[in-house]
């Protein structure tokens, strides 16, 4: 079954917590701390496959969970970390998170992206030995892994996307040319699914070319199956529009693709094409004239506009040769642009770890920012050791003279994080 699109929760592995241990040997009073380190989770890969066509296998694997760092043990041994959790995709694959955010854009064969880190083992109590501290009672809660919910997006990757409305003859065209076999039949709506076709324009030139369903009128507001693989467009380097001969209105037939790929969340209107009329087998030269005459009157200017049959393979040579220069001319165009956005220094402002911010809240004060919170997501809150540790911590960065100087009150709650990962008593 062909699936373009899952909705799944992804998972890091969580680190494992550090150890609270102290040496027990004979004839040794005070072996001191020997509390080991706990092991990283695993992250979550995605790799890019040629091998994979479809995101059918997520329709039923809802959780894509990493392994999880091992606590660390006695004798300063430390937990085994994670496994990392390698997951096969479809070339093309898109990763959104649930705000439509662009995680992951995996576009080649091979390549990888991590979408969710494991968290960090945490420290055991051996690690806080100092001089002027042999026994440190503090260890650390291993941090939590990244976890999120993620949409799974599939695009293909093609050269040429083949689109048009229902029978038009996208499929017979497809099989054709190339060595796919898509589904064929004298009824609408055939194609229930994009299908894709390598094609030898000569001997030096090859196309990858995608047959999209049928699209009819209403389709980019999801009527119909369009709605559903218009994302298949976005893709692709030129569109070939294909009329059926016998529509009485060919005009009307080329507004109404128009509109619906212009009206889809991303103009694809403005996509090179090529504009073929199809199934001229047996017809009058005059006839085919008239027609070819119309649609050059409402296409583009500079679109080509032929006249093909699939069957007898009139016309489709010359049709491929347009679609190839074409084809050409936007990857020159695309490199050419990559080129310049390389040459373009990126200057940008980004907020240090060590940032915070205060706010009052009803109970007390709010505090935010990413290195305060990452402690306090180490830290075993209602253990007095652990708890110091943060204060202390606090202190150093300059977070509790600050809320001196707002007027913090004993007994107010110092709240880290939103949402809350915990809370001090001042």
């Amino acid at each position: 079954m062909f699936v373009d699109r899952v909705e799944v929760k992804i998972k890091a592995g969580d680190g494992g917590d550090g150890a609270l241990s102290f040496r027990h040997e004979k004839f040794i009073d005070k072996g001191g701390p020997d509390g080991g380190d706990g092991g990283d989770g695993g992250d979550v890969l995605l790799i890019a496959s040629n091998n994979q066509n479809t995101l059918a296998n997520f329709r039923y694997q809802k959780l894509i969970k990493a392994h999880e760092g091992q606590p660390g043990t006695e004798r300063r041994k430390h937990g085994k970390n994670g496994e990392d959790l390698m997951v096969k995709v479809p070339v093309g694959t898109m990763v959104l998170d649930k705000d439509g955010n662009v995680l992951a854009d995996l576009v080649s064969d091979g390549q990888q992206s991590v979408i969710a880190q494991g968290g960090k083992g945490g420290f055991g109590n051996a690690h806080f030995k100092s001089s002027t501290r042999q026994a440190p009672r503090v260890r650390e809660k291993g941090e939590a892994g990244d976890e999120f919910d993620a949409i799974f997006e599939l695009k293909m990757i093609a050269d040429v996307g083949l689109v048009g409305l229902p029978n038009a003859g996208k499929s017979t065209l497809l099989s054709v040319i190339s060595n796919a076999k898509p589904e064929i039949a004298n009824y609408p709506f055939t194609t229930l699914h994009p299908n894709l076709g390598v094609v030898d324009v000569d001997k030096t030139h090859s196309l990858l070319v995608a047959d999209i369903p049928g699209l009819i009128e209403g389709a980019s507001k999801g009527k119909g199956l369009g709605d559903e693989f218009l994302r298949h467009v976005e893709r692709t380097s030129v569109l070939v529009h294909l009329i059926d001969f016998y529509n009485e209105d060919v005009i009307s037939a080329y507004k109404t693709i128009q509109k619906e790929l212009k009206e889809y969340q991303v103009d694809l209107s403005k996509l090179p094409q090529v504009l073929a009329l199809t199934k001229i087998e047996g017809v009058e030269q005059s006839e085919i004239d008239k027609k070819l005459k119309a649609l050059k009157q409402v296409a583009k200017r500079g679109t080509p506009v032929l006249a093909i049959s699939s069957p007898s393979g009139e016309g489709v040579k010359e049709l491929l040769r347009e679609t190839q220069k074409l084809v050409e001319k936007v990857r020159k165009a695309a490199a050419k642009k990559a080129e310049e956005a390389d040459a373009v220094p990126v200057i940008g402002f980004t907020p240090s770890e060590d940032d915070w911010h205060i706010e009052k809240i009803d109970k007390g004060f709010l505090v935010t920012g990413k290195k305060i919170e990452r402690f306090a997501g180490r830290t075993f809150f209602g253990d007095y050791h652990s708890e110091q540790r943060l204060r202390d911590i606090l202190h150093k960065m300059g977070i509790l003279q600050e809320l001196e100087k707002k007027g913090i009150e004993p007994n107010q709650k110092i709240q880290i994080g939103i949402p809350a990962i915990g809370a001090l008593d001042y």
